[in-house]
């Protein structure tokens, strides 16, 4: 026990240490000034000839007519390829991304560019990237309200131990990474310090809302393997979220006495949320539930995500974070928390995300991987990822006593990024950190490794089997 005690501050410290040299190191590389510009996804939008069938359209071209046109075919297309993601033992999610690039320059934009042009011409963008943006405060709150605290607070040794294992491992190895992709992809007038952490932080995401629904289909919540999972992914949302948070104050400060207000504000924010409107929302919620004034409750909740928003994207640590904050605080009776799903759940993720998945789809230019180098560097950047994560937890779950199946299945199960990965990836991109060749490596990223979870609890799943056939006790 003694020595497992010792295991959390060994590996933190020696990862830490490595990660600060690498970062000291980075200082001295020169930071590029001007680059040549980068073909986007505006290329597609020139107008359509005069003789073109499309004048014949002119009422699609007005903003209320596209924008509903452009839900619709989102909605469409996500849902079909959610099914289909389905039908080979995916996620829904992953399908869902599929969509999203598809209807991008990656492929619609390519084959049709004015047929591209005319669903999503660059005007329209502001819309989609706004209504992309509630449904991700929205689902953020849900994710937030799911997770159970007091889960972390009875497998709490191992959880966190392998949480920060799984953190901290890939942090280090995107860092690293970092250092040699620096000169060659960061953008012009962004600093190492911005483009180490945020392809660090983009290595350490787990997608915990997939994590979630994967242990549910597979049938494994109230098993040893899924509380483990469930409790590791909650702890890793948490920290990896605190850590966004400050790489994003980081970023936006420029300087480090703006960087540490941030920070403090951010500090301040969170434990004026934990310990005066948390009691208070407990309060009010349960006043108004017991009073059967339902619309009352639900505005309360409302106007404290909103506000909750509002307020850490004025601080500077985006708005996500505080709508993620807002589930986190709300009440764990069970009836409250599922009056608030019902209302937000099926219009958050049937509707606003899959908006969220196009509109990063639409970002997504793999045509810009043109060259056989720069897939050498995606296959570099997949291989970090997955030695990371799923190395990272793999291991550190079997020097935690697990089993090595039951490691094996930590491990790939944590190696699920999916939705987080791409909320992180658009905020870095929005922040003008990561170029669209990083980008688009990234989103692909995302997609394998999500992708690849279902496969290895297969094997994991069909080596138990065999092993029982042949009588002998699984641990």
């Amino acid at each position: 026990m003694k020595k497992r005690l010792l295991l959390y501050p060994a590996i933190i410290g020696l990862f830490g240490v490595l990660i600060w040299v690498i970062l000291q190191q980075g200082q001295l590389l020169p930071v590029k000034q001007t680059e040549a510009p980068v073909a986007t996804v505006a290329h597609v939008s020139q107008p359509a000839p005069d003789n073109s069938w499309w004048q014949y359209l002119d009422n699609f071209k007005h903003p209320l007519s596209l924008l509903l046109l452009q839900i619709i075919l989102i909605m469409v297309m996500a849902r079909a390829f959610g099914i289909l993601a389905n039908k080979v033992k995916q996620p829904s999610v992953v399908g869902e991304i599929i969509a999203g690039v598809l209807l991008g320059p990656s492929l619609l934009g390519w084959v049709m560019p004015s047929f591209s042009a005319f669903l999503f011409p660059v005007d329209s963008m502001k819309n989609l990237q706004f209504l992309s943006q509630i449904g991700l405060a929205f689902f953020m709150f849900i994710v937030g309200m799911e997770l159970d605290i007091s889960k972390i607070r009875n497998k709490a040794h191992d959880a966190v131990m392998i949480s920060h294992a799984s953190i901290v491992v890939p942090f280090f190895l995107g860092v690293w990474l970092a250092y040699y992709l620096f000169t060659s992809f960061a953008p012009a007038g962004v600093s190492f310090l911005a483009f180490a952490l945020f392809m660090g932080i983009a290595m350490s995401i787990t997608a915990f809302p997939v994590l979630a629904r994967i242990v549910q289909e597979r049938k494994l919540t109230g098993t040893p393997l899924g509380t483990l999972a469930i409790t590791c992914a909650a702890a890793d949302d948490i920290t990896a979220w605190c850590i966004l948070a400050v790489v994003v104050a980081i970023v936006k400060a420029g300087g480090f006495v703006s960087a540490l207000v941030t920070i403090v504000l951010a500090i301040i924010f969170v434990g004026t949320m934990l310990w005066l409107v948390r009691p208070w929302l407990n309060r009010t919620i349960s006043r108004h539930i017991a009073r059967n004034r339902q619309k009352a409750a639900v505005s309360v909740v409302f106007f404290t995500l909103l506000l909750s928003a509002l307020a850490t994207e004025v601080i500077g640590i985006h708005a996500l974070f505080g709508a993620f904050l807002a589930g986190v605080i709300m009440p764990q009776q069970t009836d409250i928390k599922q009056l608030l799903t019902d209302k937000l759940e099926d219009v958050s993720v049937l509707l606003l995300l899959p908006i969220f998945f196009v509109y990063t789809g639409l970002r997504t230019q793999i045509g810009l991987l043109n060259e056989s180098h720069l897939w050498s560097v995606c296959g570099m950047i997949m291989l970090v990822a997955v030695a990371g994560k799923f190395g990272g937890s793999t291991l550190t779950a079997r020097l935690m006593g697990q089993s090595w199946r039951q490691s094996v299945a930590v491990g790939a199960l944590m190696n699920t990024r999916g939705l987080m990965e791409l909320v992180v990836l658009n905020i870095g991109y929005d922040l003008g950190i990561l170029s669209p060749s990083i980008f688009a490596m990234m989103v692909l990223m995302a997609l394998a490794t999500t992708f690849m979870t279902g496969p290895l609890l297969d094997l994991v799943a069909f080596s138990e089997k065999k092993k029982k056939k042949k009588g002998i006790l699984v641990v």
